[in-house]
């Protein structure tokens, strides 16, 4: 007992005053930034965010605000999680009555919603999908479909893109096409095989009489927002069905609505033997991730169908959310909505490209699923933050490091896009020739840096892509407050006027820190 005494002496448990009929939430806040650097991880406190100690309070719709009161609109949408929007009040509405009924089922007996989320799925899914497995992430529907497809094929090889992003679990890292990612944790599982995403003779070129699968995002997502050749896909399935390989289709972050149709292979009228599902399913208010086959591919699982399987896996709670959010999609008819809003935003988008092709390389995208790249990691680094301080939020791509992604919830309207657009040309407008020519010779020198690294770890070597993040190299970006803009929200003074016979160079809004 005395040992227990001197630990509660040494250490502090942590509590919140529980007052009824209040949350604690501001509480909570208050602590958040000191509790994620010291129990979260450190790197929180080089976090724009954290910099700034904004902690999310509140969201509803498009919109997110910090616990400071500032309002964000949100084109990032939780990295493609918020097609309905935030909190939408039929998906609350239906976790709030299922908490009331049965909130985790006992496994034993038969689980309603999630029998009943299988056939809404199957009902909408394309072609003859029928049969679902219920998860709690992409990653665990990107390796339930792994292994599904090597126990139907029983064949071992799965072939994968370059710069492709599946997941960070050990099966679905090992079909993830990035290094940076795979390194670290090798050796991963054995037989994947990685070619150019969109290079139909190189797929074809892969297959071998062990292949069981190929698995594609219709859409690279982290690679880039990288949209394939047109056909390129419909192609795939004709290959793959002509060499007896199965089709997997990681569409968790294309999947529900977010480019224009329900699922994004049905822009070529592609039915894959495989679809997995996740990051949007839950409505914005549960986690879910699904994997769906058709009743052919799914006979294998009949001898044992506890061969796979999650104990949180099609709770009630989140397939009564993940069913709301495909009846809200259908109800409000959100995937035909992302396709007008979509091509509009895109419009929009090139636009600034013509008026400023030395700041915009590249839009590209589909729906509401797109990719802004600039000229180089550095500008788009600057812009990105700039545009939170303006009340935007948007998020780079992890493998692509002058891109960053626009993803925001279906509902969006055209106002709120025109005040992105304003937001983002506002910032081009004050980004200068001599910023931009510093900003592009920072960059040459580190393709270069990092050219030489690779030279010296190998004879032969690709020319790094000026587009493509090269490796780590112990550096880090630690966001500081960014410069005062008479447009800001954070402006509190005038700009200040440039003494004669000197320029004033804008000040940078990142500070390079090395690694000790």
């Amino acid at each position: 007992m005395a040992v227990y005494k001197r630990e509660l002496q040494r250490k502090r448990f942590p509590q919140v005053e529980r007052t009824a009929g209040v949350t604690n939430y501001e509480e909570l806040a208050a602590r958040a930034l000191g509790n994620s650097i010291n129990h979260l991880n450190n790197a929180y406190s080089q976090k724009l965010s954290g910099a700034e100690g904004a902690v999310e309070f509140r969201d509803e719709g498009v919109y997110t605000y910090d616990n400071q009161g500032r309002r964000y609109l949100d084109c990032l949408g939780g990295f493609g999680i918020f097609n309905v929007g935030h909190r939408h009040p039929k998906v609350i509405n239906a976790v709030k009555a299922q908490l009331d009924q049965v909130a985790l089922h006992s496994q034993e007996l038969i689980n309603p919603w999630a029998a009943h989320l299988a056939s809404q799925l199957a009902a909408v899914a394309p072609g003859d999908l029928q049969y679902c497995f219920f998860g709690n992430s992409g990653s665990e529907a990107v390796e339930g479909a792994i292994k599904l497809a090597r126990l139907y094929t029983g064949k071992t090889e799965i072939i994968s893109t370059k710069n492709a992003y599946h997941g960070v679990s050990m099966g679905a890292l090992s079909a993830t096409g990035r290094d940076v990612f795979r390194k670290p944790f090798e050796p991963l599982l054995n037989g994947f095989v990685h070619v150019p995403f969109g290079d139909i003779a190189a797929l074809e070129a892969a297959i071998n009489e062990n292949t069981a699968a190929v698995i594609l995002e219709p859409i690279q997502g982290e690679g880039g927002i990288n949209v394939p050749p047109a056909g390129y896909l419909r192609k795939v399935r004709q290959l793959t069905r002509k060499k007896g390989v199965l089709l997997i289709l990681d569409e968790v972050q294309t999947g529900m609505g977010r480019t224009g149709r329900m699922f994004a292979c049905e822009h070529e009228g592609v039915v894959p033997d495989i679809l997995c599902l996740a990051k949007a399913l839950g409505g914005g208010v549960m986690p879910i991730g699904c994997f769906m086959a058709s009743a052919k591919v799914w006979k294998v699982l009949e001898p044992n169908p506890t061969i796979h399987n999650s104990t949180f896996g099609g709770n009630p709670l989140a397939c009564s959310a993940a069913s709301a959010c495909v009846e809200v999609l259908l109800e409000e008819h959100l995937p035909a909505r992302a396709a007008v809003m979509g091509n509009y935003f895109m419009r929009k988008l090139n636009e600034l490209k013509e008026r400023y092709p030395a700041h915009v390389a590249d839009v590209r995208g589909k729906g509401l699923l797109i990719g802004l790249e600039f000229t180089s990691k550095e500008l788009r680094e600057a812009v990105q933050v700039e545009l939170f301080y303006r009340g935007v939020l948007v998020a780079g791509t992890l493998n692509a490091n002058r891109t960053f992604r626009i993803e925001p919830p279906l509902i969006i309207t055209e106002s709120q896009i025109n005040f992105m657009i304003e937001a983002l040309e506002s910032i081009l407008l004050e980004i200068g020739t001599d910023e931009l020519s510093e900003m592009a010779a920072q960059a040459n020198a580190e393709i270069g840096a990092a050219a030489k690294t690779a030279r010296r770890r190998s004879r032969k070597v690709e020319a790094p892509r000026a587009d493509i993040a090269p490796e780590p190299a112990g550096r880090i970006l630690a966001p500081v407050k960014a410069a005062a803009t008479s447009k800001g929200p954070k402006a509190k003074t005038a700009k200040r006027k440039p003494k004669k016979g000197k320029k004033v160079k804008a000040k940078s809004v990142y500070k390079a820190k090395g690694r000790k």
